[in-house]
């Protein structure tokens, strides 16, 4: 064999090498017959989702895609049907609100340096208009206390409430509320109910902190404790109340494992609890049926 008879054997191996490297670098090829992913997202019945334009093929290997925003829930948007006994029918929580987080409108300004802030005065003319308070109520317009409160929302944002309660235990509520803020506890809402909610249809999504509410015990003739300004209840939506097979609000039955620890929920000694305990007040946990899970009372009713 000649002295160059050995370069065409080793030249083509070489480029059998180079080639075969070169092939294994590059990315595998999407068929074009593949499916892009499919995103999907909950609309709230009886609206019309937007339309958007299909895509014209396959979106390219590697691209990042972006789910769309998460549709808002608009509370008291949706009445529900009424059951025989007045209240709106029990119906699974929607996807929205099972892992509740809808942020807090301020009504009024948030307290400017993060600390609590709070002030306890005799009930607004203006406030107590638009109250549930009547002259038929159990306790007067003098007997009650208006009270703003730092708290925290789900947003992990500081923010302003107001509650009325009696005036024998005003300055005990504050200190309640001044506990809960230390602790972060989160809170949705918290604003005086209004006389029109008394006599709207259910919708089984309120998440409304309040006090003072002129109404009967729950299926009963007798005053609530609510009605002298002597109970608060606390995101009644994560905390609801439970008799047989009725959950108030309706839609929250993803809240009655209470086995769950999910923001806002209260549970036996945690910090709601103890605040409330330490100014004498009885939890509607604790009772055996019904179990109401938001309430704190200072009549233990």
């Amino acid at each position: 064999m000649g002295s160059r008879s050995w370069i065409g054997p080793v030249v083509a191996l070489v480029l059998a090498a180079t080639l075969t490297a070169c092939q294994g670098a590059v990315a595998p090829v999407t068929p074009s017959s593949a499916e892009p992913p499919v995103t999907f997202r909950f609309e709230q019945p009886g609206t019309t989702p937007p339309s958007s334009p299909a895509p014209s093929g396959p979106q390219p290997s590697g691209e990042a895609r972006t789910a769309p925003p998460p549709p808002v829930w608009t509370v008291g948007a949706r009445p529900l049907p009424r059951r025989p006994d007045g209240f709106g029918q029990v119906l699974p929580t929607p996807p929205e609100l099972a892992q509740r987080r809808l942020p807090t409108a301020d009504r009024l300004p948030p307290p400017r340096d993060g600390h609590f802030a709070a002030t306890v005065g005799a009930v607004p003319a203006e406030v107590l208009a638009r109250s549930t308070w009547q002259p038929a109520c159990p306790v007067g317009a003098d007997g009650l206390r208006y009270l703003t409160l730092s708290f925290w929302g789900f947003d992990d944002r500081p923010h302003t409430g107001e509650l009325i309660v009696a005036a024998g235990v005003a300055e005990n509520v504050r200190k309640v509320f001044e506990r809960l803020y230390a602790a972060r506890f989160p809170i949705e809402e918290m604003r005086v109910t209004a006389k029109p909610e008394l006599d709207a249809a259910p919708t089984g999504d309120g998440n409304n902190t309040n006090g003072f509410v002129c109404r009967p015990a729950r299926g009963q003739t007798r005053w609530s404790a609510h009605a002298k300004g002597l109970a608060v209840d606390v995101n009644p939506f994560a905390n609801p109340y439970l008799r047989g097979d009725l959950v108030l609000p309706e839609l929250a039955s993803a809240y009655v494992d209470r086995r769950q620890r999910k923001p806002g929920m209260i549970h036996s000694g945690d910090p709601v609890v103890q605040a409330f305990s330490a100014i004498g007040w009885t939890w509607g946990g604790t009772w055996r049926s019904p179990k109401d899970l938001m309430h704190f009372s200072a009549t233990g009713d």
